[in-house]
């Protein structure tokens, strides 16, 4: 498993490392239901500054979590 966060997308580290942290655990918390494979995860959009002013808010987090886990288990299918 692989994850990218690019610094264009998000500009701060600690905004970088929660991302890759979260992905992390979206993986663990569903690796017994996807398929076996190399899988790679890219953030293709920032996320929105204003809604986010903070670079490690809990809403930040919350987010992508949330949005994490609705892709993988649509990967599981």
């Amino acid at each position: 498993m692989g994850c990218v966060v690019p610094k264009r997308h998000a500009r701060r580290a600690v905004t970088r490392t929660l991302l890759k942290r979260q992905v992390r655990s979206a993986f663990e918390r569903h690796a017994a239901s996807l398929p076996g494979g190399l899988w790679l995860v890219r953030l293709r959009h920032p996320f929105a500054p204003a809604e986010f002013i903070s670079a490690r808010s809990v809403a930040l987090a919350a987010a992508a979590r949330s949005e994490l886990d609705g892709l993988l288990l649509q990967a599981r299918t």
